[in-house]
């Protein structure tokens, strides 16, 4: 808790009559709050409170807050994460392990899962996270809350700490949270309607755009790309689509550029020091995520036997999509390093021609994960799947999670000629954790993808799908909240 600093600042440093005065703002453990620690999970940073508020809050105290209502008028909590930051779970030696509102045997997501928990319970209204590979919207998939993950330059970035300073391959960005879709939208306008970019030199002094807002709301019928994952999920998506159609939309199934290529390529960008950086900070003995984990693992086998054991993956179990994720995880040089972005560069650029030039599409609906949240412990099988959220980090694509439905026991079981010996590598570490029985009532969400630099659009698309929710087959409801 960081409230007997907030009894100080309303005193001083509040602007009591910005677009965010009365509102109660929960922020990521890494958002850096003067006077308080930012452990990134690492009990080597506690002790070591920060000087000064980092441009995040200083933004945050002049878009105001009501200083006759203090007790929840300032960024009055910090929330759990993951140790290292890389994983869809949040728990660490410092602060323990955050647990789904709606089962506690699961996750909340990650790295932003303690807001995402915290918001789901109605704890907090809006909260502020950060994305490198879906760490807002899986969160916001897993306990049913809403996400944007943002493009780079689009929301202030400095004032936060990672665990990976200096690693720009697939560049990390901070994003809105809710608990309802009202405040996701009210919340973003604000911040960028207050130029960020005058507090953070990361930021495009690209201000609020009304007018794109406005056509989007009025635009009568949508072209709609879509894809398909596991059972749950994909109820998900056919409620959402059944709606657009109802309303009008034309949905197409796509055949875009490779999404394993944009894994291959992420997954190789963001590991390129060898999980040296995010490795450097831990004290002997530490506790580790489980994912992380296997990610330093699969990095330490030296590369004779690696190569040994790519081959072997490869020919004799026939998994090709393993094995290509295997031959490519390894540190690189920085001649190789400069190949991957330069690789990276000419997937976008696919990806830009495909959208425009041949798909013509409005948005992309997806599902989030390719199931719904994972056990405690889960990363280590299901670390490399999630694919369907990092690939849109490869292409800093504008994307955002809109809950739609919880997993029913007697509607998403696995057909009955399911075979999971057949999967490969990466689908296997998803469905090893997929039981219907045990995951029912968790929430669902589908992501809702534009390209870069749309957030009013994205924003606007998913008031349009709730909307239609509503109309055609019953809007989300959350965890009740007890007054």
């Amino acid at each position: 808790m960081i409230r007997p600093g907030a009894e100080t600042w309303v005193e001083s440093d509040i602007n009591s009559k910005g677009p965010l005065a009365g509102i109660p703002i929960s922020l990521k453990d890494s958002v850096v709050v003067g006077g308080f620690d930012v452990s990134v999970g690492y009990s080597r940073n506690t002790g070591k409170p920060c000087e000064q508020d980092g441009a995040m809050v200083r933004l945050l105290k002049d878009a105001g807050w009501n200083s006759k209502s203090f007790e929840s008028a300032v960024p009055y909590v910090k929330t759990n994460i993951p140790i290292s930051l890389l994983s869809f779970e949040s728990a660490n030696d410092l602060w323990g392990r955050s647990t789904n509102p709606h089962n506690s045997k699961y996750s909340p997501g990650g790295s932003t899962g303690g807001e995402g928990a915290l918001l789901a319970c109605g704890g907090s209204r809006i909260g502020i996270g950060s994305d490198v590979a879906g760490s807002v919207r899986a969160p916001a998939h897993f306990a049913g809350i809403y996400a944007l993950r943002c493009s780079t330059g689009r929301w202030p970035k400095t004032g936060m700490r990672t665990s990976m300073p200096g690693q720009e391959g697939i560049p990390s960005v901070a994003s809105p949270m809710a608990r309802t879709l009202p405040d996701l939208v009210y919340f973003t306008e604000s911040i960028i309607s207050m130029k960020p970019w005058a507090y953070d030199h990361s930021v495009h002094p690209i201000g609020w755009q009304a007018d794109l807002q406005m056509r989007i709301k009025q635009k009568e019928k949508f072209r709609i790309g879509v894809v398909d994952p596991s059972p749950a999920c994909a109820r998900a998506l056919s409620k959402v689509s059944s709606a657009l159609k109802a309303e009008g939309h034309e949905l197409v199934w796509i055949d875009p550029p490779s999404l394993y290529e944009g894994l291959v390529i992420a997954s190789s960008l963001l590991n390129s020091d060898g999980c040296k950086t995010f490795g450097s900070f831990f004290r002997t003995g530490e506790w580790n995520d489980p994912g992380a984990r296997q990610m330093q693992f699969y990095m330490s086998i030296p590369r004779p036997l690696k190569y040994l054991y790519y081959l072997w993956v490869r020919y004799a179990r026939r998994d090709s999509i393993w094995a290509g994720l295997l031959e490519n995880f390894h540190k690189k040089s920085a001649f190789e390093q400069w190949k991957l972005v330069a690789r990276r560069e000419e997937y976008k650029a696919r990806w830009h021609s495909w959208w425009q030039d041949e798909a013509k599409l409005d948005f992309l609906l997806t599902p989030p994960n390719a199931t719904p949240a994972v056990p405690h412990g889960g990363m280590k099988d299901a670390v490399s799947s999630c694919g369907y959220t990092f690939l849109f980090n490869l292409l800093d694509y504008t994307s955002g999670v809109i809950p739609v439905t919880h997993v029913d026991r007697a509607l998403d079981q696995l057909p009955v000629r399911f075979d999971f010996n057949k999967l490969n590598g990466v689908a296997k570490g998803a469905y090893k954790h997929y039981d219907a029985n045990a995951m029912h009532g968790l929430p669902v969400g589908v992501q809702v993808v534009g390209q870069r630099l749309q957030e009013e659009k994205i924003l606007t698309v998913m008031q349009r799908i709730e909307d239609a929710l509503e109309k055609h087959g019953g809007k989300y409801e959350g965890l009740p909240l007890e007054l």
